[in-house]
């Protein structure tokens, strides 16, 4: 069974990946924070990551730099409501340590979110 981890803060968000994800035939786990990550990530060996950037306490682009140093190889999607920026610096960052990222913008639709975790994309216009 594909495996998903799910970082966000925001419990609805967490729980709206964690619906679209099973429904897609993923198993998951979600957490709130990097420390949890990092615990569920030795325990459950995802593939797929749904990463939060802009997080309390450890943001995304540590957790960025600490998968780069786990060798981390399956897919990394890293997700933010705020200001773009931050997605483009995380999606630099990821290219730049050879991780598999690709960035989107909240509010995600289903289809979108499905067909990232599936590794396609759609238009998101469309």
């Amino acid at each position: 069974m594909k495996r998903v981890l799910i970082v966000d803060d925001e419990a609805d968000f967490r729980e709206f990946v964690t619906r679209v994800a099973e429904g897609e035939g993923f198993e998951t786990v979600a957490v709130d924070s990097g420390a949890e990550l990092r615990v569920a990530y030795e325990n459950f060996e995802p593939d797929v990551l749904v990463l939060d950037i802009v997080m309390p306490g450890e943001d995304g682009i540590e957790i960025l730099n600490w998968l780069s140093g786990k060798e981390y190889k399956a897919r990394i999607l890293i997700i933010s409501g705020y200001n773009p920026h931050y997605r483009q610096m995380a999606q630099l960052l990821g290219d730049a340590k050879n991780l598999d990222v690709a960035s989107f913008q909240k509010p995600l639709r289903v289809a979108e979110l499905s067909a990232a975790l599936n590794g396609t994309t759609i238009d998101p216009d469309g």
